[in-house]
């Protein structure tokens, strides 16, 4: 097995995080320093991480968290903010954020010590929906809708195609769905900056096609059986084939 899908098996860390960790030269297979690349038997080698062993494997947990605004979703902030693991001190397993949700962006942000899943979940190939309802200023038309559905050109590329919808419309703000399958900075906000209308308030309503339902701001409950088996066909699926 590659080192890295062990390391985040044991729930030491993202695979991502943990490669970072093996380039840096903190982890020994049998006393060596290991490289990317190098492939270990779980059950024979000696993996050690600045000279700890691995943990064992811990039980997996799945949890979601409706994030309030003003917190982060990293474990460490240079600013001195609040992070989301501050909300989540309670439970009895160490997790991590499964990807991002921005500082002024409230929702669904599901949290897991099964790095494998959430690495699965956040890569491009998987194309994992995020739907996003947002208040923004003004009075969005269809046509503005039908651009979001296209495309929007943003100064890092063109989004890719959307679902958007208008829920209501007011005299000085409407309420808008958008249903995306990328995870870009800033996203919704940036494409609804491009068609002339500021965002107010954002709420990322589902992740993966886990849903909010009543779970109150700032609380958390634990996925089911059925939903952790769904995540874990999605971060499984195969990477769609390039087209000829």
């Amino acid at each position: 097995m590659r080192l890295a899908k062990l390391i985040a098996q044991r729930g030491v860390a993202s695979r991502r995080k943990a490669e970072e960790m093996i380039v840096a030269g903190d982890v020994t297979v049998n006393g060596e320093v290991a490289v990317v690349t190098t492939p270990v038997d779980p059950e024979s080698d000696v993996v050690e991480i600045k000279g700890r062993a691995l943990p064992d494997e811990p039980a997996r947990a799945y949890y979601l968290l409706n994030k309030p605004k003003g917190y982060i979703t990293g474990r460490l902030d240079t600013r001195d903010r609040e992070t989301v693991l501050d909300l989540v001190k309670h439970l009895p397993v160490r997790v991590e954020p499964v990807g991002r949700l921005d500082f002024d962006t409230e929702g669904a942000l599901l949290l897991t010590n099964d790095g494998e899943t959430a690495f699965g979940l956040t890569h491009p190939s998987r194309g994992v929906e995020k739907v996003y309802v947002a208040r923004v200023e003004g009075r969005p038309m269809a046509e503005d809708m039908a651009a979001v559905e296209r495309g929007i050109p943003l100064e890092d590329g063109m989004t890719a195609p959307a679902k958007a919808r208008i829920i209501s419309r007011g005299e000085r703000s409407s309420v808008i769905e958008v249903t995306v399958k990328e995870g870009r900075n800033r996203m919704i906000r940036r494409m609804m900056a491009y068609l002339g209308h500021h965002v107010m308030d954002l709420r990322r309503q589902s992740f993966a096609g886990i849903g909010l339902g009543q779970l109150r701001l700032g609380k958390t409950r634990e996925l089911t059986a059925e939903e952790v088996a769904g995540l874990r066909r999605l971060a499984e699926k195969p990477a769609p084939k390039a087209k000829a």
